[in-house]
């Protein structure tokens, strides 16, 4: 052992005594290498900063107070000393309930924060997800630069979580360019940016890890983009892009067990926001085409049972009467391969694209019958769930769950949460709005129009059953 450590001392001796001479040469060698500048995605970040948001969000949500045994209501009721000011019981969820404290909704206030992207410079769109706005009643977005602005609601889409929201007065900002996400490929680089934790900007890097990802939530229309670049809380509503700086998709969940980073991060594909956006812009909600099948992924095994010749697909279970699909003629037992030319791999796939296409889309769907490939043309009919939340339009009439009635006959209320303004006001299910402060209203874009002049009081004109009534709100 002796003997190695001095062998080793003289070889470090040596190189010592070998380099010195060269230290010149290191020193030009460094200086071109500061010249010639290492990789770096400084250059595009630079580029594409400005076009990510922080959102800032306040709000009040209802929330369910607990319902208090029989045998304690007359302890608890509204004229109860227990519940009297000054009372240690009078803060307790049994007094704070309503109705003497049997059970109802309570309005609570909340604080929130995520990330942006604008998506239209001029006009001030900004798209995040449905659940970094979702009840909000203010919402502020902070620029890049320092600049801050008060926005309000354009549209919004539970199913998918997507949210457009439209900075007001807008001035010199900066719209990120959007890419193809059907080009992306498993591998790809990708760039994560958003406001993690209320950081402030933050930048991610890793890549593509897997793509057509659904069955977070079996009710959505789920198509994710899965990558390893680090997402966290705050994130939502961030950029997801590829090393040009385009945008390929919007960050919006993380697989989390214990609340942290674990590598598997999830973004809504560019294209479907971009389908989605355009109709939030255009109706003020997403009006989605329906198909009118139901079905479940084909595997082998289904796929050996039906004696199908195939193994990745959608397989048809179901045509409901009177449907797009039924009047195309497509049959139980079909098996979709493909939309519009391109491959289809799975059911939860061709749900996700057709619930981001608009009504009356026309597509061409590839179907594998009785091993034969047949194409079918169709237009997508309009779904029975095209509705929009009213605090989308306007925060005072929020609670009510409105959509277009047929083709210009007004706006109908589908439903009314109990305790909300909305229903504060008089709002019923059934009511259909026709007009309001004396203007005609035709559909949810006349209705929104009426109340973006922020008028200080608000007349609805409804049409409830065979009488036509006013509805007022200060």
């Amino acid at each position: 052992m002796k003997k190695t450590t001095l062998a080793l001392s003289a070889l470090a001796l040596s190189l010592g005594l070998a380099l010195s001479p060269l230290s010149a040469t290191a020193a030009e060698t460094s200086s071109a290498t500061t010249a010639q500048q290492m990789p770096s995605l400084a250059p595009m970040l630079e580029k594409v900063m400005p076009s990510v948001v922080s959102i800032n969000v306040e709000g009040s949500t209802t929330v369910n107070t607990p319902r208090m045994p029989r045998n304690f209501q007359q302890f608890f009721g509204d004229d109860s000393p227990f519940c009297q000011e000054g009372s240690p019981f009078q803060s307790s969820p049994f007094c704070q309930g309503g109705q003497g404290g049997n059970g109802g909704g309570q309005q609570q206030k909340f604080m929130a924060l995520g990330s942006g992207v604008i998506i239209d410079a001029d006009k001030g769109y900004v798209v995040t997800n449905n659940h970094v706005v979702d009840n909000a009643t203010v919402i502020k977005v902070q620029l890049s630069d320092g600049r801050k602005f008060d926005a309000k609601m354009v549209g919004k889409d539970p199913r998918s979580d997507i949210a457009l929201i439209q900075i007001q007065n807008p001035k010199n900002l900066t719209a990120i360019k959007m890419a193809d996400s059907d080009a992306l490929r498993v591998g790809d680089y990708t760039v994560a940016i958003g406001n993690p934790f209320g950081l402030g900007e933050t930048v991610t890097s890793g890549i593509v890890s897997a793509l057509g990802r659904s069955g977070l939530n079996a009710e959505n229309y789920e198509n994710f983009i899965q990558t390893d670049a680090a997402i966290n809380r705050g994130n939502s509503g961030g950029a997801l892009v590829n090393l040009n700086g385009e945008l390929i998709g919007i960050n919006t969940a993380i697989l989390a067990p214990d609340g942290g980073n674990i590598g598997i991060g999830f973004a809504i594909p560019s294209n479907m926001v971009k389908n989605l956006t355009s109709q939030m812009v255009e109706y003020g909600q997403v009006k989605r085409g329906e198909l009118g099948i139901m079905g479940t992924e084909l595997n082998s095994e289904l796929a050996k049972a039906m004696k199908v010749d195939a193994q990745r697909g959608a397989f048809v279970s179901q045509v409901l009467p009177n449907s797009s699909a039924a009047k195309a003629g497509i049959k139980a037992g079909d098996v979709i391969t493909s939309l519009n030319g391109k491959p289809i791999s799975s059911f939860a796939a061709l749900r996700a694209q057709v619930g981001t296409m608009p009504v009356g889309s026309k597509l061409t769907l590839g179907l594998l019958r009785d091993g034969k490939q047949v194409n079918v043309n169709l237009e997508l009919q309009q779904s029975s769930q095209n509705q929009v939340d009213s605090s989308s339009i306007f925060n005072g009439i929020e609670g009510a769950e409105m959509s277009n009635k047929g083709k210009d006959q007004g706006v109908v209320v589908n439903n009314v949460k109990t305790g909300t303004p909305a229903a504060q006001i008089g709002l019923k299910k059934g009511d259909v709005i026709i007009g309001a402060n004396q203007q005609a209203v035709k559909n949810i874009a006349e209705l929104r129009k009426v109340l973006d002049s922020k008028p200080s009081v608000l007349a609805l004109n409804i049409q409830r059953g065979d009488s036509t009534i006013y509805l007022l709100m200060q």
